[in-house]
């Protein structure tokens, strides 16, 4: 019986060790960002009151590999724009979209997740190779999370994302002097202490953050209120009474992440707090559905004003009329804003939208699913 058992925990360390090896061997990749501007095009007269300027990003799960690999793409539009002449130092605030940061949880794995080709397998191959994380983190989650795999997967990676988050932004936006909107990522109930972007743990919020010209992060976060249906499985809603305002060179700004800027209780706070423009970073995932009708809002009920819009408006169309341009001007007496969707091949979930520019008047830019640089005058 000893001979059996013994037998059995040889071959169970050596399971253990060939584990050990396989989930630490390939988490390094040579794989390098592609770096390609499709599009760069100015709304308004360049006038010496600086500029607002939407990078609508290409991102690839390699761009998510390294440090290294994320910060050459975020410079790599920096540089792009800077060529353009459109980065005005502190007069010159950069909109990222939402979610850039959020697939960093792809950040330093096994080389194989960056070539899976669907976020299933994808997520696999990470779980598998953390297990031990995984799992703790798992056990843990909130009674409140329904989706408690994909809150362990990113709760588990937390404090390597926010770590490459912020100093990545932070560097930039001091290199390049100017404000950065850093799109969106998502964090366990984080917060800033002595200017560190801190995780305390708990629930998921899908949080937006502005650095400015000097590198430093913003104390003042800006929390999702209306998580889509897809989100909601594991991230929390914050509230809309939360909304910050952000005092710039350019003048006072509200950021509305993504479905934020289709409710009127958005636009109520940002009418009190006397902004001066709006910017909000968006994520539209799927491919092709932006010319398509709209099915109405997921996540929440749609908007009173906007129902009649179903089924008869594109995506496309409905994010104009309904959402932040419209929105902006008509509730809250605002004239320019930029609305910026990302770009890219994430695995399988695809990405879809274009900027859309505040100028007085409401317009969406030309449909084109890469990369682009939409700068709006002031």
């Amino acid at each position: 019986m000893k001979k059996i058992f013994k037998t059995i925990l040889l071959f169970l360390l050596v399971l253990m060790g060939v584990y050990l090896i396989w989930s630490s061997v390939n988490k390094s990749t040579s794989l390098q960002p592609t770096l390609k501007i499709d599009v760069v095009e100015s709304y308004g007269d360049s006038t010496e009151k600086g500029n607002i300027l939407g990078v609508q990003a290409f991102m690839t799960p390699v761009d998510y590999a390294s440090e290294a690999n994320f910060k050459q793409k975020i410079e790599f539009y920096l540089l792009e724009a800077q060529k353009n002449k459109l980065l005005i130092s502190e007069k010159t605030v950069v909109v990222f979209p939402e979610y850039i940061g959020t697939f960093l949880v792809a950040a330093n794995e096994k080389e194989s997740l960056y070539q899976a080709k669907t976020l299933e397998e994808g997520l696999q191959t990470m779980v598998l190779s953390n297990i031990g994380k995984f799992t703790k983190t798992f056990v843990s989650a909130p009674d409140d999370v329904k989706d408690k795999v994909k809150y362990a997967a990113f709760a588990m990676k937390a404090t390597e994302m926010a770590k490459i988050y912020q100093k990545v932004f932070s560097e930039l936006a001091q290199k390049y002097a100017v404000t950065i909107v850093a799109g969106s990522i998502l964090l366990p109930n984080p917060s800033v202490e002595n200017d560190i972007l801190k995780i305390n743990g708990g629930l998921l919020y899908n949080t937006s953050m502005v650095f400015d010209s000097k590198g430093k992060l913003n104390s003042n976060l800006i929390k999702k209120n209306f998580p889509t249906a897809d989100e909601l499985s594991f991230v929390c809603p914050a509230k809309p009474e939360e909304i910050p305002v952000f005092d710039t060179s350019i003048g006072r700004m509200g950021v509305l992440v993504c479905a934020d800027a289709w409710f009127s209780e958005s636009y109520k706070v940002l009418k009190q707090k006397g902004v001066d423009f709006v910017v909000t970073p968006s994520y539209s995932n799927g491919y092709g559905n932006w010319n398509k009708k709209w099915s109405g809002y997921s996540g929440a009920e749609t908007p009173a004003d906007a129902k009649g819009s179903i089924g008869k408006l594109t995506l496309g169309g409905a994010w104009v009329k309904h959402a932040m341009a419209e929105r902006a001007k008509n509730e809250a007496g605002v004239r320019k804003g930029i609305n910026v969707f990302l770009q890219g091949n994430i695995w399988d979930l695809g990405a879809d939208g274009s900027t859309i520019i505040l100028n007085d008047s409401a317009k969406a830019t030309q449909h084109i699913g890469k990369a682009a640089l939409v700068n709006l005058w002031l």
